[in-house]
């Protein structure tokens, strides 16, 4: 059994502490690596791929696995955690989240459609299909599932200063897509639309097209903006409705 990915991905992060590696420096190699750990190889790029996406590594073709240097690093944080403070005195701006995720997918999905390579489109497939599985996993694990496909498409666009966007947006992405998950996807008719939405956004990406790619990463968070406003303005009014009942 694969060991829990969030786990190991913390358990990567006490090595580099314990070995006092230095920002810019090289991990050890993938083998040696998960001989240390103890783990497969698969279960180590998964964890890899993780601290990718929160901005602690980056992954360099053919040439290893780095520490993110300071200044990077820094950039992200400056970028992210007004907003994070922004999100936490204030829910509402969550749909600012969405609508800044509609802009920069919609440009992320029409170059991936023009630009992934083989490998690309295989780890969108793979994504695809873990986040596919979700009745049979973890709300944790579905949530992060989605997140990755979502990031899987903004490396395929090969674009770094989007993807370093997306990237410094990781924190905020994940909690912006389980709270999208928690409201919307205990409702059947909401979920099976959502899935279909993946898929055609999926589809249109590994067939190159760039403009139905466009279309298909719009519609989707547009989809998840209107239904989640919705869902709180319904909230909203059965608060309002329990409150006059009590006066």
């Amino acid at each position: 059994m694969n060991p829990d990915i969030p786990s190991l991905a913390e358990r990567i992060k006490q090595l580099i502490a314990d070995r006092h590696l230095q920002p810019g420096s090289r991990l050890p190699a993938e083998r040696q690596l998960a001989r240390t750990l103890g783990v497969s190889r698969s279960s180590l790029r998964e964890a890899k791929r993780t601290l990718v996406a929160e901005g602690v590594l980056v992954s360099r073709g053919g040439g290893g696995t780095w520490l993110c240097d300071e200044q990077q690093y820094w950039s992200q944080r400056r970028i992210v955690q007004p907003l994070k403070m922004l999100v936490s005195a204030d829910p509402d701006y969550g749909c600012d989240i969405l609508e800044a995720r509609q802009a920069i997918e919609a440009t992320t999905a029409w170059l991936a459609a023009q630009r992934a390579t083989p490998a690309d489109k295989e780890k969108l497939q793979s994504c695809f299909e873990m986040l596919d599985q979700q009745e049979s996993i973890s709300e944790e694990m579905a949530a992060q599932a989605d997140v990755r496909f979502h990031l899987a498409i903004a490396e395929a666009a090969h674009n770094l200063v989007l993807l370093q966007t997306m990237r410094g947006f990781f924190d905020l992405l994940s909690s912006s897509v389980a709270h999208s998950r928690q409201k919307m996807y205990s409702a059947p008719t909401i979920f099976s639309r959502l899935t279909g939405q993946h898929a055609e956004l999926l589809s249109a990406i590994l067939a190159g097209d760039a403009e139905r790619a466009r279309a298909a990463a719009t519609h989707h968070l547009s989809f998840v903006h209107t239904t989640l406003r919705g869902l709180q303005e319904d909230e909203a009014r059965q608060q309002r409705s329990i409150r006059q009942s009590h006066e």
